[in-house]
């Protein structure tokens, strides 16, 4: 029986989704906020106080000028506060005031009232310090000031749907926020994490491929670029890994030749150059192999193991002690660690005459440290060192044999246990490297 797929939705899809709830959601408890608003709303509605002056202008226009007083009066009984002034006035007329904020200035620009002629000066107008409503009468030629108490209004017709607009709002807000974090910043961050803790050696895809169908197509993306990376990696492998095999013959015909060389001078340094050749041979299949990255993790006396390591050097007459606890167990891969460690330490005593291993556990985190009085690393060169078959050409190399792969190696097996390597200047002189690992 073939299975069911259900395809899997597009980030516009959930996005009408999400503008689809919201409106759900304005359109069940907009109402419900708007009577809220109103029954808690006391202030006048500006354009019943334009239409109410516009009633007292009117009829003020159409009585005598010796009844007009008596119109005025009966007006000021119902509480307003009226006059009558001369044309001049409205050049006395300011629109706003200079303290007003930038919400003030918006709202008198956008939400005025179109269906009522604007007074004199505008809708927000004031004579001195009051805010005053001025009306045109008798053509013109006089002006009606009414004052307006309290100087804030609302426009109700707009004030009406700012309940539906603050809740659409809200609401879409919390919604895209959820939805950002759910579709698109948590597999984002599961897809990163994934990238910075990626194993190569690994079989299994490492980015997982569960989501919206953009999110499905990156992390195929990623690991059809993963796959390539890894065959093209195998590829030069098995490559060097040929050529180096194959260099083997010829460097064993110059060794049967060279122990047929009369001259013991010659004869020596023709061996010595084989001998070289051959320990870079091995050395560049050993970095090549990539043995740390398919070890199994285990539990680990990582303590143990550097005291073990140390106990080696001295033993062949190295100057190493150890600092640390006698015991500290996590988990990695013993034989990469101990690999990294007797790295860091060969280089040290090549190079120095005393060498200090320290070894301290953290939040989650062990510490190991390799301090030397050698003649340390230029800053500049710190993060050139970790190239492979990158060596300086300072005192550090000048009494050795390496071929500058060491720590190239000590940074890959710290980056497959997603710890940190840092080179520092010691105290007085020489070198400190510090790795820094999680013990889980």
């Amino acid at each position: 029986m073939k299975r069911l797929t259900i395809p899997r939705p597009t980030l516009q899809v959930q996005i009408m989704v999400i503008i689809l709830i919201g409106l759900a959601v304005v359109d069940t408890f907009g109402p419900v906020l708007e009577r809220q608003i109103k029954n808690l709303s006391t202030l006048p509605d500006l354009k019943q106080v334009a239409r109410q002056v516009g009633v007292v202008a009117d009829l003020v226009e159409d009585s005598p000028p010796a009844d007009r007083d008596a119109v005025l009066a009966a007006a000021r009984r119902s509480g307003w506060v009226l006059s009558l002034a001369a044309p001049e006035t409205a050049d006395r007329l300011v629109t706003g005031r200079p303290e007003d904020g930038v919400f003030d200035r918006l709202i008198s620009w956008l939400f005025m009232p179109e269906d009522v002629e604007p007074p004199v000066g505008g809708w927000r107008t004031f004579l001195g310090e009051t805010r005053v409503m001025v009306l045109k009468i008798d053509q013109g030629q006089t002006l009606l000031v009414a004052t307006l108490d309290p100087e804030r209004m609302i426009l109700r017709d707009v004030s009406a749907q700012v309940p539906y607009y603050l809740l659409a709002i809200v609401t879409l807000g919390l919604l895209f926020a959820v939805f950002s974090g759910r579709v698109i910043t948590r597999p984002l961050r599961r897809i990163a994490t994934a990238a910075a803790e990626a194993d190569l050696s690994g079989e299994a895809e490492i980015f997982e491929e569960r989501g919206s169908t953009e999110i499905v197509t990156l992390a195929r993306a990623l690991n059809r670029m993963r796959r390539r990376i890894v065959t093209m990696v195998e590829s030069r492998t098995r490559m060097l890994r040929g050529i180096s095999h194959d260099l083997r013959t010829p460097l064993t015909r110059i060794r049967l030749r060279a122990d047929r060389v009369a001259d013991p001078d010659l004869r020596a340094a023709l061996l010595g150059d084989v001998r070289r050749l051959e320990a870079l041979l091995d050395e560049s299949l050993a970095y090549l192999r990539d043995d740390h990255a398919r070890e199994a993790v285990e539990r680990t006396d990582v303590a143990s193991t550097l005291q073990t390591i140390c106990s080696d050097f001295a033993d062949i007459g190295h100057d190493i002690r150890f600092h640390g606890p006698n015991r500290l167990v996590a988990r990695c891969r013993p034989l990469a660690l101990g690999r990294a460690v007797a790295n860091l330490c060969e280089n040290a005593t090549r190079f120095a005459s005393r060498t200090d291993l320290t070894l301290t556990a953290g939040d989650g985190v062990f510490v190991i440290e390799v301090a030397d009085n050698g003649p340390g690393i230029p800053e500049d060169q710190r993060a050139r060192v970790l190239d492979p078959f990158f060596k300086l050409d300072t005192a550090r190399r000048d009494g050795g044999t390496g071929f500058g792969l060491g720590l190239a190696i000590v940074a890959e097996i710290v980056q497959a246990h997603r710890g940190s390597l840092d080179l520092a200047d010691n105290t007085p002189q020489g070198l400190r490297v510090r790795v820094t690992m999680p013990t889980g």
